[in-house]
């Protein structure tokens, strides 16, 4: 029998080639990224439409400026303020935020952040694909007459697709030097914006009418809409810090690098967002085409811009960690495989939400209700961290990437899953489910709290005080390292795939026919 070995030889990861590691291990030898990255990582694709469009939310919702400013504020410094911790979980782990969910869900329950990632992803992609040939098909229309037609816009998706999977493809060093570019790149263009646009700035609310009525009930909405935010990142945030060493880097500062780069990335966007709806017209509803009409014709090259660069770094995030997640479910499909294969599914859904459904309504609400199912992860996931000391058994995470696969390890628990870890994920995923309110979907409880979103709040809070009182319940729950050291984990699978083989049976032998 064939004993399966973890790959050999130095892993390639750098600008202009493609990464050939995939959710593996990565050595420590081969952790060369550093903090800073991750500031420029999740500052950079920040700066699109996709994401600058949800700053339009509060304005929507009858604030005025100060009102979207401080409530934007707000809940951004909360969701990235719990978003921040988790990037501490990868570098102890060497393997992206899914896989290393295992230590706390089980080898076999990681794939609830696998397949959560997977699917936020999607739609983060299709939502930043379209508001970005949104933006190039009406930019280039007031720039250079470009007729705005079904076809133009078609193509422009498949533009913008394409360069999205290049660099996606490319893996991690190129989607870290891409977003290093797109920070001042974005900012400049950002800045420029908002001085010429500033003679038809206004404070005012576009409407006097409220979402809900009351004025601390509309504040209070736009502050969880922008919290929930950083929080939907959470299982990407492992994709990067997966190349920083924890021994050479220490918790507080890859924290406060992801931390500070996901608000101030999320900030400036959301913020520009609002400005820029300061300016429109009563009659416009569209946060993109508002932009192009309200900008002048010398300002528009800018927004192609922001439409063909910012749209591909922040949907090239998307694909590349949705890839490794779609990988380490299926070992067989390799990481590049898997990104082609997500990117043709989230391309399609560009295409089926422009062209046949209301693509932002449809996909605002999938996304709210994938948050619902994340966010009791995310604070079950920082827990578990909390609980373990920050020590993992590395490889013992990678059993379940491995062909074939086998069973066993520190975090099998039961079969593969955490009982007390799935046990809180699920009450809390379903009592946030009641107090869900989107167009796909409405719970029984949605208006408990006046129509504020207390959906994924409620998850997150259940699933953490719930999470805390099984694990003193249910037996070895949480696994808690002696010695931990890259040998002494390489001996443990090795031990793992020997007792594996040693209860493989025998092939048989077909008994040879007898002549007579």
């Amino acid at each position: 029998m064939t004993t399966p070995r973890l790959p050999e030889g130095a892993g390639t990861d750098q600008v202009g080639h493609i990464e050939t590691r995939g959710v593996g291990y990565i050595p420590e030898a081969e952790r060369h990224s550093k903090p800073r990255e991750l500031t420029a990582v999740f500052i950079g694709t920040q700066m699109c439409f996709g994401i600058i469009v949800l700053g339009y939310l509060p304005v929507s919702f009858g604030l005025g400026w100060w009102g979207s400013i401080t409530s934007t504020l707000t809940g951004l410094l909360i969701g990235s303020a719990l978003f921040a911790p988790l990037a501490l979980l990868s570098t102890r782990t060497g393997t992206n935020s899914a896989v290393s969910s295992g230590a706390h869900f089980g080898v076999v329950g990681r794939m609830i952040g696998s397949l959560v990632g997977i699917f936020t992803a999607i739609g983060f992609y299709a939502l930043t694909v379209w508001t970005g040939g949104q933006a190039l098909i009406a930019g280039l229309h007031k720039l250079a007459g470009l007729p705005d037609t079904t076809a133009a816009s078609a193509i422009a998706y498949a533009v913008i697709a394409a360069l999205t999977l290049l660099v996606a493809i490319y893996g991690h060093a190129n989607v870290v030097l891409a977003n290093r570019i797109l920070v001042p790149t974005m900012g400049i263009l950002l800045l420029a914006g908002v001085f010429v646009l500033a003679p038809k700035f206004t404070a005012a609310a576009p409407s006097p009418e409220l979402l809900l009525g009351s004025y601390p009930a509309t504040w209070l909405l736009s502050a969880t809409t922008a919290a929930s935010l950083p929080i939907s990142y959470s299982p990407y945030v492992g994709d990067y810090t997966r190349y920083i060493s924890a021994r050479t880097h220490r918790s507080v500062e890859v924290a406060a690098a992801a931390g500070v780069g996901m608000f101030v990335g999320c900030a400036v966007a959301l913020c520009f967002a609002i400005y820029v709806a300061m300016t429109f017209p009563p009659d416009i509803t569209d946060w993109v085409i508002g932009f192009v009409t309200v900008s002048p014709p010398a300002f528009v090259a800018a927004i192609v811009v922001i439409a063909l660069l910012g749209s591909c770094a922040q949907a090239a995030l998307c694909v590349y960690g949705t890839g490794l997640d779609t990988s380490s479910i299926f070992p067989s499909l390799k990481r590049v495989p898997a990104t082609l294969l997500i990117g043709a599914a989230g391309t399609a859904l560009v295409y089926i939400g422009a062209f046949v459904y209301n693509l932002v309504a449809a996909a605002t609400a999938f996304l709210l209700i994938l948050l619902v199912v994340t966010a009791p992860w995310l604070v079950i996931n920082l827990l578990g961290y909390h609980f373990c000391r920050g020590r993992y058994y590395a490889q013992d995470l990678q059993v379940f990437n491995l062909q074939p696969r086998i069973s066993g390890g520190a975090y099998w628990f039961t079969r593969g899953w955490n009982i007390a870890a799935m046990t809180a994920w699920l009450v809390a995923t379903g009592v946030g489910m009641m107090f869900v309110h989107t167009t796909l979907y409405v719970g029984p409880w949605s208006n408990a709290a006046g129509g504020v979103d207390l959906s994924f709040l409620s998850a997150a809070a259940i699933g953490g005080i719930l999470y805390a009182v099984l694990v003193r319940l249910v037996p070895d729950s949480v696994v808690i390292p002696t010695t931990v050291s890259e040998d002494n984990d390489t001996r443990r699978i090795e031990e793992l795939r020997a007792t594996a083989e040693a209860k493989q049976p025998e092939p048989s032998t077909p008994d040879r026919p007898v002549l007579r």
